[in-house]
């Protein structure tokens, strides 16, 4: 989002507090190939502890700061995505409240809607999220929806789809298969590999919030973003194994308190006040992710 930004000549003010979710060195490696740019400025900061004046110049926000992973999100663990998901939100929403902005776009999420009956899932239909990080993404939504009912927040609320490609978090399922298909190791299932996901690519992903930063008529509503690739992990692991050149070796686990089985975006909302249409197939998507793993592997990352 920030490179699509800065390449039309936007000035971005990126702010992380590279929390030790992963290894720092990949997520300043993400941010090396920023700094090429003379209008992106760097704060490192945790969200909750911004103030109005370290934003007092900026016209839109777009929030995708979060503490992720479902799996992770039980237990003691939890206290960190409260901080990180609910406290931070509110923190940006009542600074924003004070400011002239243009828009507030709203990272959510998929897990927002838990085990769902039927597919694909619309934005109407009723969230109910079956893990701790999915109530957090889906309480810092509401506090969305309260800022903008009633301080006129510019808010837009983006539900993503298991995003993918390069830059993708190593906890995330394709960067783990990736790596593992190509260092030589056991390619780890939770399940019995025929879940499946709708999985979106990033540039499309950018595509959505950059219609959404100009487009009219949208403050105060929710958006599916899908990829339109609801596919079984069996299914992607054949895709990966001639892009690779290898063959995986699979191990199989019990199912993870919180995964959905299956999800599927109903995107017509997006479509047409977006004009969102997904540009990227998977085996495309994939054919870049292993590019960019390959790199990574080479800097011993």
């Amino acid at each position: 989002m920030a490179d699509a930004l800065l390449e039309r000549g936007e000035y971005v003010l990126g702010v992380d507090k590279f929390v030790d979710f992963y290894d720092r060195e990949i997520k300043e490696l993400n941010r090396a190939s920023l700094e090429k740019y003379p209008n992106f400025s760097f704060k490192e900061i945790d969200v909750n502890d911004l103030t109005l004046k370290d934003l007092e110049n900026i016209e839109v926000i777009i929030h995708q700061a979060a503490q992720a992973g479902v799996r992770k999100s039980w237990g003691e663990n939890f206290q960190s995505y409260t901080s990180h998901n609910i406290m931070a939100t509110q923190r940006l929403l009542e600074i924003s409240s004070e400011l002239p902005l243009q828009r507030f776009i709203y990272a959510s999420s998929s897990s927002v809607y838990g085990q769902v009956k039927k597919l694909p899932v619309t934005e109407d239909q009723l969230p109910s999220p079956i893990s701790p990080y999915g109530v957090t993404k889906l309480a810092a939504e509401h506090l969305c929806h309260l800022y903008y009912y009633n301080y006129q927040v510019p808010v837009v609320s983006l539900r993503y789809f298991t995003v993918y490609g390069p830059g993708q978090r190593p906890d995330m399922a394709f960067h783990r298969f990736i790596r593992a298909l190509l260092t030589g190791d056991e390619i780890e299932i939770y399940g019995d590999g025929e879940q499946t996901r709708d999985f979106t690519y990033i540039k499309d992903i950018v595509k959505a919030n950059l219609s959404a930063l100009s487009t009219s008529g949208i403050t105060g509503k929710v958006f599916n973003l899908g990829g339109g690739h609801r596919t079984t992990i069996k299914e992607v692991i054949k895709l990966l194994e001639p892009i690779t050149g290898k063959k995986a070796r699979l191990n199989f686990y019990s199912p993870q308190k919180g995964d959905p089985r299956d999800t599927m975006a109903d995107t017509s909302r997006a479509q047409n006040y977006l004009s969102y249409s997904p540009g990227f197939n998977l085996e495309e998507g994939l054919s870049r992710q292993v590019t960019y793993m390959e790199e990574l592997l080479q800097r011993n990352l």
